[in-house]
């Protein structure tokens, strides 16, 4: 009898937000090819209703309610509840609702949570939101019957705080490898060409380092842009700082969910900046070495543990400052080689074959 399971904590997939939904839609079509049966639970929207497939993966439509920060939370425990005794596997994306994941439990499921990064950390979060997300840290250490951690910092993070914690197992996110671009149409309609600009994907979040990257780049006169991806709403004090900086060369594209444009400012761009700050192993740095980037990252652990030595790390404007110079001098050769390292480093390490593998040895 083949092995169920369903995935919760998305917004749903066909995915058109961010790492979550990036991550469901990879993993459970890959499944699903695998011979299992998989659903996602997404955000109801408008028209859907019932079961729809994607892909041979079942969507699973759950009604959302306007509650402000309480919306994702009650969404996640109205899917708790409604997968309760559905599936063998109830898999949760985040620990946002990690009190009520003991519900399947009850029905003899199994409960995974993927921890993602770690979330009380996040500046945009006030005091108490900060305070919830450290007991529902701790909560996820007590109700699932396996966490499952993105990089091996958020392992040993969780090992070395945690006395008692159930399994605890690192899995990566996987990448492709995208070598060029099926249409550098979006490209041409931007004025830009290969090799001339600079590249940020990210939400505009000051762990996200947006403003350190945009004033250390503006320290250093290149005659290439800084475009900048991200979603410009909710147009909060920080979206409107960083907007006050937009210029001839600081360029904000707002979001961009078409794969094939995305595509194609990363592959084409002469170099990707990275500042995420608090999360685990980040989808957007993985597609970044998928297509060979060079990488200018912010220097903590979890940057490091993805991109290793092929990457530049900065800490303050003038390290991104001196990053530029140097990238700016350095050869074609260089440049080559670095971009080879990069693509290697998906091969041998974030494959989704591999990540695929390590998930189908957890659900025999």
């Amino acid at each position: 009898m083949k092995k169920s399971i369903a995935i919760l904590g998305t917004r749903g997939i066909p995915a058109r937000y961010g790492g979550f939904e990036t991550f469901a839609d990879e993993l459970s079509r890959r499944l699903v090819k695998k011979g299992k049966e998989v659903s996602v639970y997404c955000e109801k929207c408008g028209s859907e209703s019932g079961v729809f497939e994607y892909e041979g993966v079942k969507l699973e439509y759950i009604r959302t309610f306007p509650l402000g920060p309480f919306r994702t939370i009650l969404f996640d425990l109205i899917c708790l509840w409604h997968a309760r005794n559905r599936f063998d596997v109830i898999y949760l994306l985040g620990y946002g609702a990690a009190l009520f994941a003991f519900i399947p439990r009850l029905w003899g499921k199994q409960v995974w949570i993927n921890v993602d990064g770690i979330e009380w950390r996040r500046t945009k979060w006030n005091d108490l939101a900060k305070v919830y997300f450290k007991i529902m840290e701790f909560f996820s250490t007590i109700t699932p019957d396996r966490i499952i951690a993105d990089a091996e910092g958020i392992k040993n993070y969780f090992v070395g705080k945690y006395k008692r914690l159930p399994p605890c197992t690192f899995i990566p996110y996987g990448a492709p490898l995208i070598t060029e671009s099926q249409s550098n149409d979006y490209l041409k309609s931007l004025g830009l060409c290969r090799g001339g600009y600079y590249l940020v994907v990210a939400r505009l979040e000051p762990e996200n380092h947006v403003r350190e990257i945009i004033e250390g780049y503006s320290r250093y006169h290149s005659k290439r842009p800084l475009l900048i991806v991200g979603g410009l709403t909710p147009n909060n004090d920080y979206v409107a700082e960083l907007k006050e900086l937009e210029s001839e060369r600081v360029r904000f594209l707002g979001g961009i969910y078409n794969v094939e444009k995305l595509q194609s400012l990363r592959i084409n761009s002469f170099a990707y900046f990275h500042g995420h700050s608090v999360g685990g192993t980040n989808p957007s740095l993985l597609e970044a070495l998928g297509c060979g980037n060079l990488i200018v990252a912010h220097d903590n652990v979890f940057n490091r543990e993805v991109a290793g030595d092929v990457g530049y790390y900065f800490e303050t404007t003038e390290d991104i400052r001196r990053i530029l110079e140097e990238l700016e001098e350095t050869s074609a050769d260089n440049i080559s080689a670095l971009s080879k390292q990069a693509l290697l480093r998906i091969v041998d390490k974030y494959n989704w074959d591999l990540v695929v593998k390590s998930y189908l040895d957890l659900l025999k």
